[in-house]
């Protein structure tokens, strides 16, 4: 099976690199699956679990948001926040869900009367409660 070129970047630090056999993405406008020979694409990510499958398993990581770059040959992820799935612990996963409800304040304290930004806002929430869900951890 062929392979593509795999790397995830956080602010914080290089991820992961390697040949992977697939990428599964959860993309802003839906989850996908990244395989060598995919037409090229970028999209926004939304929170949830990156899986890339390789020759020694599959990896999990939890991203907040970011970008992703499909190539033919790779895929490039630079993500807002990143952490292996094992990293996750219930007090970060409130901490993401806090500075998201604080996003959303302030976008209603600044935007009043436009809904787009407070709808991205609580978008952003409902996609950390689903996220959580996804890998047994519950919101406050």
């Amino acid at each position: 099976m062929a392979n593509v070129q795999f790397d995830l970047v956080s602010p914080e630090r290089l991820l992961a690199s390697v040949e992977a056999s697939e990428v599964q993405i959860p993309g802003a406008d839906g989850d996908m699956t990244a395989m060598e020979g995919h037409a090229p694409t970028i999209t926004t990510l939304r929170p949830g679990v990156l899986r890339v499958v390789h020759s020694g398993g599959t990896d999990e990581y939890v991203v907040s948001g970011g970008f992703a770059e499909i190539t033919a040959k790779g895929v490039s992820v630079l993500a807002e926040q990143a952490l292996p799935r094992g990293e996750m612990t219930q007090e970060i996963f409130n901490a993401m869900i806090a500075d998201a409800k604080a996003a959303m304040k302030s976008a209603e304290e600044v935007f009043k009367n436009e809904p787009g930004p407070v709808d991205d806002a609580a978008k952003l929430i409902s996609d950390m409660v689903a996220m959580g869900g996804d890998i047994g951890l519950t919101s406050n």
